[in-house]
Formats: structure tokens, sequence, C-alpha cells
């Protein structure tokens, strides 16, 4: 099984994804869950678009992390 790495992000009314080690696949839905049900299932065919069109699939190059910044201060 391939891990690939998937950003989501709220909307006003919905969720959007995309990943960015596949450039152009992405997905939306009225939930979370149902935004990652929906970026699963475009992933794959994603992928087996490419390798049916004899494509190298991708490598995970992203890494997502978070870093620690201070807050700033409230005046």
């Amino acid at each position: 099984m391939k891990q690939i790495l998937v950003m989501i992000e709220p909307g006003n009314k919905n969720y959007s994804a995309y990943s960015p080690d596949l450039p152009g696949c992405v997905a939306t839905g009225s939930t979370y869950e149902e935004v990652l049900q929906n970026m699963a299932e475009a992933v794959q065919m994603h992928l087996e678009a490419m390798q049916e069109a004899g494509e190298t699939l991708p490598k995970n190059l992203s890494i997502a992390t978070y870093i620690a910044v201070p807050e700033p201060a409230l005046t």
C-alpha cells in the first residue's frame, strides 16, 4: 500500500483536499470524512491513470510538520 500526503483545507461550506506529490489531484466534500473518502478515490484513480499511461509513479517527496512559534503579544 502506498501512502500519499494529502492536505485538507476547510472552506466556508465544505472541505477541499489536494496532494503536493500529485499535481492536479484534488477533491472536495461536505464533511471532513467525505473529503477524505473522495480524495482516497481521486488518488487511486490518478495513480491508476498514470500507470496505464506508462508514467512513473511519484515518490513521496513532501514532508508535513508543525513548527512552534511564539504567539504575538496582545497589547
